[in-house]
């Protein structure tokens, strides 16, 4: 897989979301939402215990919790600009028309950030190449890596969906032409892949580790997904379809690595 087919499948999945709005414009579209952020917060949750936290560990130590401690608190600053809509909440605020530009940014430096390390993705599990050479005699091989790499992909793709969509009906409620909800999410979508691109040209290797970086998002990932699930609850008692969509992400996850 290359950068413009991987770049494409990001975009793609965050202008699918906006057609199953335009689509289903008279459905409820918040039960849509939720059921696909159980999904993906299962997804995003196995891939993070399962695959990537042992890796990062093996590599870097004890030290790397520090880096996904801090993903984790930096997703939680985030959604305080975004409002929570990484996992569903669609609250419409601000002037008629007018752009959320502190939830629309938070949203673009998360996407960002999520899609520097998927640069790794493109080139035969550059991101893991160095792991797998210092913990090889561990029984990790190679092709594990790269399913593991590829689920980081999955994982994203997963999420923006949900995302996409909750975002598009932000926009229409709030009373945006199509032409330009379109535009906004067309913008959006193009941010992940803008993350790929500072990856492949070493922006990232000269600010910060990669692996450093990926912490970053396993970190994010964790409260992303954390969140999705607690939120998943109603009045104590977890919904059975969102409990079942959940598993079904967490199988993917496990089937996928």
């Amino acid at each position: 897989m290359n950068e413009f087919l991987g770049a494409a499948l990001l975009v793609g999945a965050v202008l699918f979301g906006g057609v199953i709005v335009a689509l289903l414009e008279n459905l409820n579209r918040g039960k849509i939402i939720k059921l696909l952020l159980s999904l993906s917060g299962g997804f995003l949750l196995a891939i993070a215990f399962i695959h990537f936290i042992p890796e990062i560990y093996v590599h870097n130590g004890d030290t790397i919790g520090y880096y996904i401690l801090l993903g984790f608190l930096i997703q939680l600053f985030l959604e305080y600009f975004s409002g929570g809509i990484e996992h569903g909440h669609v609250h419409v605020k601000g002037k008629h028309g007018a752009i959320p530009w502190t939830l629309f940014i938070s949203l673009s430096i998360h996407s960002i950030i999520e899609g520097i390390p998927l640069e790794g993705q493109f080139h035969e599990g550059e991101l893991l190449n160095e792991i797998i050479d210092v913990h090889s005699h561990h029984g990790h091989s190679h092709e594990s890596a790269i399913h593991g790499v590829k689920g980081l992909l999955l994982g994203v793709i997963l999420h923006k969906i949900p995302v996409a969509i909750a975002l598009m009906t932000l926009l229409i409620a709030s009373g945006f032409k199509k032409w330009k909800a379109w535009l906004v999410l067309g913008i959006f979508a193009l941010m992940a892949p803008l993350g790929i691109v500072l990856g492949h040209f070493g922006v990232a290797h000269f600010v910060v580790d990669m692996e450093i970086i990926l912490a970053v998002v396993v970190g994010m990932f964790l409260h992303i997904s954390t969140t999705i699930i607690f939120e998943a609850s109603e009045n104590h008692r977890f919904n059975f379809v969102k409990l079942i969509s959940l598993l079904i992400g967490v199988g993917i996850a496990v089937i996928t690595i």
